[in-house]
């Protein structure tokens, strides 16, 4: 490995491995800095990856216990969940040896250290031994995701009080889980751990679940995890979680103030959600701005205040989502090449990996409210969906919102089954400026669960076919 490099990475997450391969097809010279003993990120070594591992095992398991007798299958599953974890362990290791294979074929230079912004085109190296090197580079892009968010007065030991990478290497199935808060981490780790046999209590200091999302999917998807067995505490906060014998004893109390109450756990899960890793990378000193969230501040070409240093991800404003650092990722390598890389921060898709699933794109009916856009709602069950009712799916619908007057589409809403999928239909007709009724005349295939989109785009002018 040599330098000087056209470009050098901080970071090999999904904004920035995508960001360092996307340069080097388009004639860079790079390398990439990483800490971790393999590439990815959080989201391949302890996020999306190994979550979905256990969320789709452990939907495995609850739908042999508890579904399959209704289609005529005798089965009695027993639980091994060290062997999960090795399943889920095997799915990381092949997801973060693909992403090393990668690098390697684009020929992405990797440093296995800690990196740090020394100035305009220099990053200090920190090898795992203690060595140092400093590298040259034209331009440096920050990529280095974010952290978890820590509750002041709860101390994470990842052990009996976890953050969603302790939950997710558990050893033995708590009889009791308490989660601290009502958000996408929160919901889709309870729902792994209470199929396979947890009681599990959510505490959220809001009155609601899932801030932000629409608000008519959050009070349905609510309604559906507390038939699974969900318990809800809104409007509540935790105040203090104490380690006690085998337990963990919770401290919990109405969010506009009252009577304490103490909650048992075997485990307490703190999933509060993310903050920017932004600390150890001598931003302040190379006279990089943050924002008060400690965000870095970025251009409309994620340039920082330091010119021909760029930031990412999970670092700078807006969603932390792995898609979106790497549109980002593969925007600012072709504007650093000299083309017109583009995000359209209008159509990130967000998606939660439950049973059912939940996935949003574009604007919610309480934000074109807010904004006063004039707009119509169409909705359709899948309760109507012949794909879904003999499949025996049909929790859910899919709720369009189109712009009154134009009939361009706004927002897609969709819960229930296979919403991850259908969700990029959604985002391929918004990105295009597509209509409600370009997505209602489009056929779909049937029986399929995409049905229910067109549906839905044909109720905007209500006239939806089978409702």
């Amino acid at each position: 490995m040599s330098g000087p490099y056209d470009l050098i990475v901080i970071g090999s997450g999904p904004g920035g491995y995508v960001c360092a391969i996307r340069a080097s097809q388009l004639g860079m010279k790079v390398a990439i800095v990483e800490k971790r003993n393999t590439h990815g990120g959080t989201c391949l070594n302890v996020g999306c990856i190994p979550s979905k591992a256990l969320l789709h095992a452990s939907h495995a398991f609850d739908e042999a216990k508890s579904h399959f007798s209704k289609m005529g299958i005798s089965v009695s599953p027993q639980l091994d969940l060290e062997q999960m974890q090795a399943f889920k362990a095997e799915g990381v290791k092949g997801n973060v040896d693909g992403v090393a294979f990668l690098l390697k074929k684009n020929k992405v230079d990797h440093y296995h250290g800690t990196g740090k912004i020394l100035g305009a085109g220099k990053v200090g190296v920190t090898f795992i031994n203690g060595e140092t090197e400093t590298l040259d580079a034209r331009f440096i892009v920050i990529a280095t995701g974010s952290d978890v968010a820590q509750l002041p007065g709860i101390t994470i030991d990842e052990t009996a009080i976890v953050s969603s990478t302790g939950a997710l290497e558990l050893t033995s199935v708590p009889r009791k889980l308490l989660v601290i808060g009502a958000g996408v981490i929160g919901l889709e780790l309870g729902s792994v751990w209470r199929r396979l046999g947890a009681d599990v209590t959510i505490v959220e200091y809001l009155d609601r679940i899932l801030p932000g999302m629409d608000a008519d999917v959050a009070k349905s998807f609510q309604r559906i995890l507390e038939k699974q067995g969900f318990t809800f505490r809104l409007g509540s906060k935790v105040t203090s979680a104490t380690v006690q014998g085998d337990g963990v004893a919770a401290t919990v109390e109405p969010a506009a103030g009252g009577a304490v109450e103490t909650l048992g756990a075997d485990v307490v899960l703190v999933a509060i959600g993310r903050v920017p890793y932004t600390d150890g990378l001598g931003l302040v000193e190379a006279g990089i701005s943050l924002d008060g969230r400690k965000r870095i501040v970025v251009d409309t070409h994620f340039q920082t205040s330091v010119m021909g240093v760029y930031a990412i991800g999970d670092v700078i404003a807006g969603p932390m989502l792995a898609h979106k650092a790497e549109d980002e990722g593969v925007a600012v390598a072709e504007i650093l090449s000299g083309q017109a890389g583009h995000v359209n921060y209008d159509v990130i898709p967000s998606v939660i990996y439950t049973s059912p699933e939940v996935a949003t794109v574009g604007k919610t009916e309480e934000e074109l409210k807010a904004a006063g856009i004039a707009y119509t709602s169409g909705k359709f069950p899948f309760l109507a969906n012949g794909r879904a009712k003999v499949n025996r799916t049909t929790e859910g619908f899919v709720k369009v919102l189109a712009d009154s007057t134009t009939d361009r589409v706004l927002g897609v809403h969709i819960i229930g089954p296979n919403a991850s999928e259908l969700i990029a239909e959604a985002a391929v007709i918004m990105e295009f400026g597509g209509s409600a009724e370009d997505l209602a005349r489009t056929c779909h295939a049937h029986p399929t669960l995409s049905e229910a989109v067109k549906e839905a785009a044909l109720s905007v002018a209500t006239r939806a076919i089978h409702m």
